[in-house]
């Protein structure tokens, strides 16, 4: 018996020697293609602390001196409008269309979820159909209809249809979260005396934080990269967002400022990162949970 316990340990000993060399290599092989995907990143932000004379002569990854001058230069904007303006720009169109999808996409998908209601399965594969639509063919004639509304050069093209539940893949990603809830504590709420409103309000709402949160997320990185549509519709430059923003300092015709653009560049991921590192845990919940339930 003793022999047979000493075989089992040696064997499972020798199997983890040669276990080893197999997860080193593979964790290498991971952290070679993270850096290899990080490069660019990488060497944005180390070129915003390069000069400008620096950055495309092909000579060291490192800079040779340290400027903040980049920084500086790019904060200070262009045409006595500060780069501050164009990230408060950002946040006002984030921080509406945040509210305008939580509040609408919740809204239709709590009807899609938990009501009866005629031509449901209908309209929810119309829903469906949306998300197969491409964004481009709907531009031409949301920019007739907008501008029909005068409109044009305002924040209203932005952040109004959010309230309108226009986001089909929220809806979906609300709906399927929704759906796992159980029907009981539906049921206990309704015994109680609770409407649909209500038990839309203080029971489905609650339980849906993580699907809300992933909404939220979600609508904060796409609405601040969101370069097209705001570049579209703003003309002014008290008006322009950071993305819009920061096509200011390159130009096609003239000497462009390399150095600002990638320190302004650096400084718009900052939000980005902090949402990503502070709510990843509801962000991966809420993905998991709406895809597996179907």
């Amino acid at each position: 018996m003793k022999q047979i316990n000493i075989n089992v340990a040696a064997e499972n000993k020798t199997r983890k020697v040669r276990i080893k060399p197999a997860r080193i290599l593979l964790h290498a092989v991971i952290i070679s293609l993270g850096l290899l995907m990080l490069y660019p990143l990488i060497w944005m932000v180390l070129s915003s602390f390069k000069e400008n004379t620096e950055i495309f002569q092909g000579g060291s990854f490192w800079p040779k001196s340290f400027t903040l001058e980049n920084y500086v230069q790019g904060w200070t904007g262009l045409s006595g409008i500060t780069f501050g303006k164009f990230f408060l720009n950002s946040l006002l169109v984030v921080g509406i269309a945040i509210i305008g999808n939580v509040l609408s996409c919740s809204m239709a998908a709590y009807a899609f979820a938990r009501l009866d209601f005629t031509f449901k399965k209908i309209l929810f594969a119309i829903m469906l159909v949306t998300l197969m639509l491409p964004f481009h063919v709907t531009v031409i004639p949301q920019y007739i209809m907008f501008n029909k509304l005068e409109w044009i050069n305002t924040y209203l093209p932005l952040t109004l249809p959010k309230f309108l539940a226009t986001e089909g893949f929220f809806i979906f990603l609300i709906v399927q979260f929704m759906r796992s809830i159980p029907r009981e504590l539906e049921e206990a709420a309704e015994m109680d005396g609770c409407g649909p409103i209500k038990m839309y309000w203080f029971l489905i709402m609650p339980l849906s934080l993580p699907a809300l949160i992933t909404t939220m997320i979600f609508t904060f990185i796409w609405t601040w990269n969101d370069f097209f549509t705001q570049l579209l519709y703003l003309s002014d430059m008290e008006k322009f967002t950071v993305a819009v923003g920061l096509r200011m300092f390159v130009d096609a015709m003239g000497e462009s400022s390399w150095g600002a653009l990638f320190a302004m560049s650096t400084l718009s991921l900052i939000p980005l990162f902090i949402i990503f590192i502070f709510f990843q845990k509801y962000l991966i919940e809420g993905i998991t949970t709406g895809g597996v339930k179907g």
